[in-house]
């Protein structure tokens, strides 16, 4: 499948944990939950998930290879609030959720969404 296809599905899967996780924490006004999901769904936030467990080498062969054609995809294209690279592997990022969720591995899913979870309840915990 087109990983930018993988993507634009692991997008919306991605936000769906993030929105949930936010609800969870007691935000219960739209506009506060709105602000709050700006802060976490940012290509730089995904990038850094992606680096981050690239780094670890948590991520198999067939995982790898999702990540590598997502990133390399051709395209010159972004946001205008961040750079190519950080758009391409926060894509990769994305393509990688898509594909999981696709093939019904619901498992391994929520295994790396509960790693980028926990990080982001640290984070809000140490705003408090």
């Amino acid at each position: 499948m087109n990983p930018l296809a993988l993507a634009y599905l692991g997008d919306s899967i991605y936000e769906i944990y993030i929105r949930k996780y936010l609800l969870e924490q007691g935000i219960i006004k739209v506009k506060d939950l709105q602000a709050a999901a700006v802060k976490y769904v940012s290509a730089k936030g995904q990038a850094y998930y992606l680096k981050n467990w690239l780094d670890k080498n948590l991520l198999t062969k067939q995982e790898l290879d999702i990540v590598y054609r997502a990133r390399n995809h051709k395209g010159n294209r972004h946001p205008k609030n961040t750079d190519i690279i950080t758009y391409k592997h926060a894509t990769a990022l994305e393509a990688l959720i898509g594909y999981w969720y696709l093939e019904k591995n619901f498992y391994r899913l929520g295994q790396m969404m509960k790693r980028i979870l926990e990080e982001l309840t640290c984070t809000y915990m140490e705003k408090m």
